[in-house]
């Protein structure tokens, strides 16, 4: 019996090591969305891919027409550039809920907006909350 107690104790010890934690219970909007917005008030649509696991959200948004800075032929200031790239993060809940989106620019020049966003049937409604005022539909896939 001296011999068997030390056994069943490390037995016991292992197995409870041996457990997975348990999982984040899934959102009822987990899975990958994609879309692209429209205009807004900038002519610019984006090209949104959200991913959302147990309710946490990370993501892009691409703007294909945005510009780096261009030849100065004129000896001119040239326009700034315009954010290619931006990153979208936040926490999801059913029914609607906000996200956080920051330019990826360069420079000391940071842009960051805020995205309210919707859930209805199957869908997911992107409205940007100032800035260029985009609205996008988002679908599963």
């Amino acid at each position: 019996m001296k011999r068997l107690l030390p056994v069943l104790l490390v037995l016991a010890a292992a197995s409870a090591f041996a457990q997975a934690p348990t999982p984040a219970p899934a959102s009822s909007v987990d899975g990958q969305w994609r879309g692209t917005s429209d205009g807004g008030s900038c002519n610019a649509p984006l090209e949104y891919t959200l991913f959302i696991e147990s309710g946490i959200v990370d993501g892009t948004a691409t703007d294909a027409t945005a510009h780096g800075p261009v030849p100065n032929l004129r000896k001119t200031a040239p326009p700034p550039p315009t954010p290619g790239l931006w990153q979208i993060h936040g926490l999801a809940k059913p029914g609607s809920f906000s996200l956080m989106a920051v330019a990826s620019v360069k420079g000391t020049d940071r842009r960051g907006g805020k995205l309210n966003v919707s859930s209805q049937g199957g869908m997911l409604t992107v409205i940007e909350a100032g800035g260029c005022g985009r609205t996008a539909r988002l679908a599963r896939g």
